[in-house]
């Protein structure tokens, strides 16, 4: 097997999250300023506007600075596949999450159960009803 320069497949990934920042319409100005650069030569070298031309390989500084500059998920695509860069959530509610976990494995139970609309298999109703459970996890942790 041959690996990849990990140089190469961060420029790749910075040209990425530049496509995906001009496809959004964030103002590279708007980086430079709340990732705290003085001028926007520093930040052009990493995300240069011209596709053709070769960004300079980030610093873990500048990641750190561009945690106050970028969403979350366009710094995430400099990651290894299967990792992602996400915010810890405060002020944790564990006994709602608790409550929440209890009740879509109640109803993941029941849904298994051979009466139920497609015997041992989840139905599509009671996929969407489990899905419309988990989803709630998340935000009560956010």
């Amino acid at each position: 097997m041959i690996l990849r320069d990990a140089d190469k497949i961060v420029r790749e990934r910075q040209k990425a999250i530049r496509r995906e920042i001009d496809r959004r319409g964030i103002a590279m100005k708007a980086v430079q300023l709340d990732g705290g650069w003085d001028n926007s030569s520093t930040v052009l070298s990493y995300f240069p506007a011209d596709g053709a031309k070769e960004p300079a390989v980030m610093s873990v500084a500048a990641l750190f600075r561009l945690f106050d500059a970028l969403p979350l998920d366009l710094l995430s695509l400099l990651m290894p596949d299967g990792h992602a860069i996400v915010r810890v959530p405060e002020g944790i509610d564990h006994d709602q999450i608790a409550d929440a976990m209890g009740d879509y494995l109640s109803a993941k139970h029941h849904a298994h159960h051979p009466e139920s609309p497609a015997g041992r298999d989840i139905a599509d109703c009671e996929r969407e009803a489990l899905n419309a459970k988990l989803a709630l996890v998340p935000s009560m942790a956010a």
